[in-house]
């Protein structure tokens, strides 16, 4: 087999491999109650995630960008079953763990991990770098304690510490640095699907790129498979393949990367992507530096828009936008969009 042709098989069976469903999420819902009165009884709900649907696919990252309090944090616990599901379904690797017990769902937390926001918070401060990433292990019973110990050794090396860190403690290191632990941590049981809730949005710019790279070389290397939620449309952009754009509980658009940076088709992603600053030439005409401002500020998940939930602040919004609620449907090859605009242009 030639060089070229070698390329062309592994491109093939990258593609066989990234057309195969992990995690399918189908109409889940999660309501909180609202409490009011003597008797502390339910008066409203609310919606953190209404109605949402996608498919992530093997080796695949998806991204799920929003503004503060669109839901995406409570859609990734959802995922992961640390929080229950009002309604909907959710397959994991062809399997339905919607509504198992805790005891029947334990045993998935091998292959479902999760990367939090804040590595100070997540890390217990008493514990060595050592308990810390073995903890998991130990938790699963897995491995004996000296497997157990090669297998943290091995984990300090992917994530780039060094050999003399384990005998250390979480205030003992940078905010870069304890991500890294926490990554080590979350890839100990050699899961097949992460959850990275905002895993960089806490560290200075010039330490996101490194995690950020990191996190890209260990995928490539262990075929991890990522569910990255950020509100940084740059992070998402760099790590991403797919991005889901959400807002107020649901997903307005669906794309690939570049069709979604490159053409989006939603007014609230259009006004999230030109909020991305950008660096002017002199050259550059007014046309070319326009804004998408939106009016207004986010409604409350607890009494939303009627119809479409974004035509409140939406700057193209007409009366059936008021009535109806629009359907994420397909306009282009894998571009979805949720938008009253594109409701009659579906594609073929």
């Amino acid at each position: 087999m030639t060089i070229k042709e070698d390329k062309l098989h592994t491109e093939s069976v990258e593609r066989e491999r990234k057309s195969e469903v992990l995690v399918s999420v189908n109409h889940v819902k999660k309501y909180f109650p609202i409490k009011g009165g003597i008797m502390k009884r339910t008066v409203g709900h609310i919606k953190a995630v209404d109605d949402i649907s996608f498919k992530i696919f093997k080796g695949e990252t998806l991204g799920i960008v929003g503004e503060s309090g669109s839901g995406k944090s409570t859609l990734g616990r959802i995922i992961l079953r640390l929080l229950e599901p009002t309604d909907g379904q959710i397959i994991f690797n062809g399997m339905d763990i919607s509504y198992l017990r805790q005891r029947k769902i334990r045993p998935y937390r091998n292959d479902m991990q999760m990367v939090f926001q804040d590595p100070f918070a997540s890390l217990n401060s008493k514990m060595s770098v050592q308990e810390l990433i073995e903890e998991p292990l130990v938790v699963q019973g897995k491995l004996s304690k000296t497997a157990r110990k090669q297998m943290v050794i091995e984990m300090i090396r992917k994530v780039g510490l060094q050999m003399e860190d384990r005998q250390k403690y979480p205030h003992e290191f940078s905010g870069g640095q304890r991500q890294r632990i926490s990554i080590a941590r979350a890839l100990v049981l050699q899961p097949k699907f992460v959850i990275c809730d905002e895993p960089v949005s806490a560290l200075d710019v010039s330490i996101q790129a490194q995690v950020l790279n990191l996190m890209k070389d260990l995928q490539d290397e262990l075929g991890l498979t990522y569910l990255f939620i950020a509100h940084d449309l740059s992070v998402v952009k760099h790590i991403s393949d797919r991005v889901a754009v959400m807002y107020l509980g649901r997903i307005v658009e669906v794309a690939p990367k570049q069709s979604l940076y490159e053409h989006s088709l939603h007014p609230y992603t259009q006004a999230l992507l030109s909020s991305i600053p950008v660096i002017h030439s002199e050259t550059d005409t007014k046309e070319n530096t326009k804004k998408t401002v939106l009016s207004g500020d986010l409604p409350s998940p607890a009494n939303p828009p009627s119809g479409c939930t974004f035509r409140t602040r939406c700057p193209v919004a007409f009366e059936t936008c008021s009535i109806d609620r629009p359907e994420l449907i397909e306009i282009e090859k894998d571009h979805y969009v949720a938008c009253h605009l594109y409701t009659d242009n579906p594609v073929n």
